[in-house]
């Protein structure tokens, strides 16, 4: 897996490089973050420490996504594109695995990311199927939930893939390409329109609401 996570730190790098300033001034998917913010985070896992997380989130009283909100916009302050890219590309193979979450945690993040830089952007790109396959099973199993799933959001839902042999959860079904359904179950709820079946009320109560 660590083969698959250098390969899209090495393509996130070409395409960050790429951007132009207005495009890494462009809102991305992740609310109150630009291109820039998102690609940034990317270098989140050597660029910070206990030294810099645990001030932070005593700052904001251990509020986990509070206190990484500040550390990211301090990290794209600090670094420019190019930097980012050639950070990237020197830490494409760095192991990071945290706790639960491990490698999938890393693959699934890159994954994401990549297309909340892409589509505000126009930008498209074919995900890798293996890849998308590895990242959903994640997000539908215990390890995913309280950090890249909320507790609840997947209550009573079955997910099921148009262009893959993937189906997970159980409940009313809800239909999409594996890149649609990543992107759901990490709550982006701008792919609700690209999904259908009898879940897609709920799930989009659920995203919206």
């Amino acid at each position: 897996m660590l083969s698959m996570i250098a390969d899209e730190r090495r393509g996130m790098a070409e395409l960050i490089e790429s951007l132009t300033p207005a495009q890494l001034e462009t809102p991305s998917l992740c609310r109150g973050w630009t291109v820039h913010d998102v690609a940034a985070h990317l270098c989140s896992p050597w660029m910070m420490g206990a030294g810099r997380i645990v001030p932070a989130l005593i700052r904001h009283g251990f509020r986990v996504h509070r206190a990484n909100a500040e550390l990211v916009q301090d990290l794209a302050v600090e670094l420019s594109a190019a930097e980012i890219g050639q950070e990237l590309r020197a830490r494409a193979e760095f192991p990071f695995s945290p706790p639960v979450v491990g490698l999938f945690g890393q693959l699934t993040d890159l994954q994401v990311h990549g297309q909340d830089i892409r589509r505000p952007l126009g930008l498209t790109r074919e995900l890798v199927g293996a890849r998308v396959l590895l990242s959903l099973d994640f997000l539908v199993s215990p390890k995913a939930r309280g950090s890249f799933v909320p507790r609840g959001r997947l209550d009573g839902l079955r997910f099921i893939a148009t262009d893959l042999d993937w189906e997970g959860g159980q409940g009313l079904t809800v239909r999409g390409t594996g890149e649609a359904l990543l992107l759901a179950l990490t709550g982006r709820p701008v792919v609700l329109a690209e999904l259908e079946g009898s879940g897609v009320a709920v799930l989009r109560a659920r995203l919206t609401g």
